[in-house]
C-alpha cells in the first residue's frame, strides 16, 4: 500500500507541473495589448473675429493654426453645432507664416441669433494624429429697422452701372438696372411697394457681385429711389434712378441692344438722295434706263418705312419679360396667336400682347408656313 500511495503522489505532482508550464507558455505567447493614445500636433486659436454683426451681413473669421510636425500634406476642417449662419466656403483662404496657418472662413448672417461653429481641425498625413477642436462663440447680432425704401442689401459698396426704363402696360413702367456690389449676398435684393420684381442674371460672390434686376412700377413715379446699408460708413445710402421712358427695347447689356434706328433713318436718306439723282439724270440724259436709280431706292425706302407686321406665335410658347435666355416668363400661349411685331433683338422678337403689354418671344417660337 505504501508503494501504491507513493506512486499516486508522484503522478499528481507531475500532472500539476505540466499545467503550470502550459499556463506559463500561454501567457508568454499572448501578452495583453495596450491602446496608445494618438499624438496631438495641432493647436487652434482665433486670430480675427467680429465683435458684432448685422443680420444680413457677410463677415469673416480667421483661425490661427500651429502644427508641431512638418511631415503632413494638408489641414482640413469640419463645422458643427452652429446656427443663424450660412457657411460660404468650406475650403479656407490660407496664408502661411513659418509654422502658423492663418485660415479665413466667410459666413452670411441669416437670423437674429447666431453662433459660430465648433471647428475641428485634422491633419492629413501618412500617420494618424489626434483631431483638435476649438469651440464656437455666440455672436452679438444687430437687426436693422430700415425704411420702406430699403433694398435688403448690406454691403461695403453698391454702385449702379446702367439702367433703362420702358413702358410695360398702360399703368406701369419697367426699370431694368445693373449694379455691382462688394461684400454682400446681392441675390438677397428685394424691394417693397413695387408691382413686380425679379432677377434676370446674377453673379453672387462675397468679394465682388453683379446683378441685373427688373422692377415694374406705377407710371406716376418720376424717380425710383432705394437705400442700402453701407458697412464702411455705418449708415444707409440712397440711390436714385430717374424715370426716363425709352421707346426702344429694354436692355442693359450690349449684346441685347436693339437695331440702331438712326442707321435706319440714314439708309432712308441715302436711298432718297440716290432716287433724286436718278430723277435728275432722266431729265438731263432723257434715258429711261436711269429709272432703275429711282425705283430700286424708292422700293427700299418703302420697305424700311413699312409698318411692323403681325406675326403668329406657336402654341406653348413662352413670352419673356426681357430678351434674355432663362429670363422671367410672364405668359405662355395656350394656342397659336397673332401678335403685332414691335422690333427684334438677335434671337428674340418684341411683340405687343392683347392686353397692350410688351413681351419678347424667341424667334424659334414664331410660326413658319
Amino acid at each position: 500500500m505504501k508503494i501504491i500511495t507513493i506512486l499516486v503522489a508522484i503522478f499528481i505532482s507531475v500532472l500539476y507541473s505540466d499545467d503550470i508550464n502550459v499556463s506559463s507558455e500561454v501567457n508568454t505567447t499572448n501578452p495583453i495589448t495596450q491602446v496608445v493614445p494618438l499624438k496631438k500636433v495641432l493647436y487652434l486659436s482665433y486670430q480675427e473675429m467680429p465683435k458684432r454683426v448685422f443680420n444680413g451681413e457677410i463677415f469673416s473669421i480667421t483661425i490661427k493654426t500651429l502644427s508641431t510636425t512638418k511631415n503632413f500634406l494638408d489641414i482640413k476642417y469640419e463645422f458643427s453645432n452652429y446656427y443663424g449662419l450660412e457657411s460660404l466656403n468650406e475650403i479656407p483662404f490660407r496664408k502661411v507664416q513659418d509654422r502658423y496657418y492663418f485660415d479665413t472662413f466667410y459666413f452670411y448672417v441669416e437670423d437674429s441669433k447666431a453662433k459660430l461653429p465648433d471647428i475641428t481641425a485634422e491633419i492629413v498625413a501618412y500617420r494618424k494624429y489626434r483631431k483638435t477642436t476649438i469651440l464656437g462663440k455666440k455672436l452679438k447680432v444687430i437687426t436693422l429697422n430700415p425704411r420702406k425704401d430699403f433694398s435688403n442689401i448690406i454691403a461695403n459698396s453698391l454702385n449702379l452701372v446702367d439702367y433703362r426704363t420702358t413702358s410695360y402696360d398702360n399703368k406701369h413702367n419697367i426699370i431694368v438696372f445693373e449694379a455691382n456690389a462688394t461684400n454682400t449676398k446681392i441675390s438677397k435684393m428685394h424691394f417693397q411697394n413695387v408691382f413686380k420684381q425679379g432677377i434676370e442674371s446674377v453673379v453672387d460672390s462675397y468679394f465682388e457681385s453683379k446683378i441685373t434686376y427688373f422692377i415694374i412700377i406705377d407710371k406716376q413715379i418720376e424717380n425710383f429711389s432705394f437705400s442700402y446699408f453701407n458697412l464702411l460708413s455705418n449708415k444707409f445710402v440712397m440711390i436714385t434712378i430717374p424715370i426716363i421712358v425709352d421707346d426702344d427695347s429694354v436692355s442693359t447689356q450690349t449684346d441685347l441692344k436693339p437695331k440702331d434706328q438712326s442707321r435706319e433713318r440714314l439708309k432712308i436718306q441715302i436711298a432718297s438722295v440716290v432716287a433724286f439723282i436718278g430723277f435728275l439724270l432722266i431729265l438731263w440724259r432723257r434715258k429711261y434706263v436711269y429709272l432703275i436709280f429711282i425705283f430700286v431706292p424708292l422700293g427700299y425706302v418703302l420697305y424700311l418705312s413699312a409698318p411692323q407686321k403681325d406675326i403668329c406665335i406657336k402654341k406653348g410658347s413662352n413670352i419673356y419679360l426681357l430678351p434674355v435666355r432663362n429670363g422671367t416668363i410672364f405668359e405662355t400661349t395656350t394656342q397659336n396667336i397673332t401678335l403685332k411685331k414691335e422690333g427684334d433683338v438677335r434671337e428674340f422678337t418684341k411683340v405687343k400682347l392683347q392686353n397692350n403689354k410688351i413681351g419678347w418671344v424667341k424667334n424659334e417660337d414664331i410660326c413658319t408656313y
